[in-house]
C-alpha cells in the first residue's frame, strides 16, 4: 500500500551522546503522523536508538548491510544482525556507497535479495549523475539501475521495497533540481515499473524524493502527485528542521 515516507539518513554523524539527544528532541516533537517517520543513525548507536524508540512512532533503519549473514568479512554487518537488535529496514544503493565504495548493480542484486530474504524492508536509492543529466541520458541510467537490480524480483516482493530516487547532480554540485524535474522523474519510474509489472503495482508503490529536501522547499516537493516523501540527509540532523519536513504533507 502506498505511503509518505520521511526518513532521516544521518549517515557518519553524531556519537552516541548526540544521537540520543537528537532521538529525544524528535521523540518529543513526534507522537504520531498520517507519514511513516524512520531515522538511520550510524550502525554502533543502532541498538540504543530502538530502545530509546521502543514505545515511539519514529522507526529506526540501518544505513547499509552486506549480503551475507555471517562469515569472513571484517567491518560488515549483517540482516539477522539487524534484526536482532530491532532493525527491520534497510537503505541499500546510496549514492554514496556507489560513488565511496564501489558498489555496482550485481553486488546490490546480492543485497537486495538478502534484505528480502530475511524479511526486512528495502529502501532501494538510485538516480544519475551530472554528466548524465547534461547528455539528457539521465532516464537511461535510472531505468538501467532499477531494471538491473530489481526486475529478477517477483511482483510480491515489492511490498518490501521503497524506490528512492536520488538526483546526484543535484546534492553539492551549485546545480539544483526544481520539483518539477523530481515529478518528471518520479512519474518515469512509475510508469517503468507499470510497463514491467502492472499498474496497480505501480500506483502502490512508495517512490521518495532524496534530493536536498529542506523545510522551505519539501511542502512544495511532496505536493507532487508521484512523490510520496523524502530520504533527508544534512536536514535530518536537526530536530526542528526535520519535524517540519515530516508536517510538510
Amino acid at each position: 500500500m502506498r505511503k509518505n515516507i520521511v526518513a532521516g539518513n544521518w549517515k557518519m554523524n553524531n556519537d552516541l551522546r548526540k544521537t540520543q539527544a537528537l532521538i529525544k528532541a524528535l521523540d518529543e516533537k513526534i507522537k504520531t503522523s498520517k507519514t511513516e517517520v524512520m531515522i538511520a543513525p550510524v550502525f554502533v548507536n543502532l541498538q540504543s536508538a530502538v530502545k530509546q524508540l521502543k514505545d515511539s512512532y519514529i522507526e529506526v533503519i540501518a544505513q547499509n548491510m552486506h549480503f551475507a549473514d555471517s562469515g569472513a568479512y571484517t567491518g560488515e554487518v549483517g540482516a539477522k544482525m539487524l534484526k536482532s537488535v530491532g532493525v527491520k529496514t534497510v537503505i541499500l544503493g546510496h549514492s554514496e556507497r556507489r560513488a565511496y565504495f564501489n558498489e555496482t548493480d550485481e553486488l546490490l542484486i546480492k543485497k537486495v535479495d538478502a534484505a528480502l530474504k530475511n524479511n526486512m524492508r528495502v529502501i532501494f536509492c538510485f538516480g544519475e549523475e551530472l554528466k548524465d543529466r547534461k547528455s539528457g541520458n539521465h532516464q537511461n541510467v535510472v531505468e538501467s539501475q532499477i531494471k538491473n537490480v530489481l526486475f529478477h524480483l517477483p511482483a510480491s516482493s515489492f511490498e518490501n521495497i521503497v524506490l528512492a530516487y536520488e538526483p546526484v547532480w543535484a546534492i553539492g554540485t551549485g546545480e539544483t533540481a526544481s520539483p518539477e524535474q523530481a515529478q518528471d522523474m518520479h512519474k518515469f519510474v512509475r510508469e517503468t515499473l507499470s510497463n514491467k509489472y502492472k499498474a496497480s503495482l505501480a500506483k502502490n508503490m512508495s517512490i521518495i524524493y532524496g534530493g536536498s529536501v529542506k523545510p522551505d522547499n519539501a511542502k512544495e516537493i511532496f505536493s507532487k502527485p508521484d512523490v510520496d516523501g523524502g530520504l533527508i540527509g544534512g536536514a535530518s540532523l536537526n530536530a526542528d528542521d526535520f519535524f517540519a519536513i515530516v508536517n510538510a504533507f
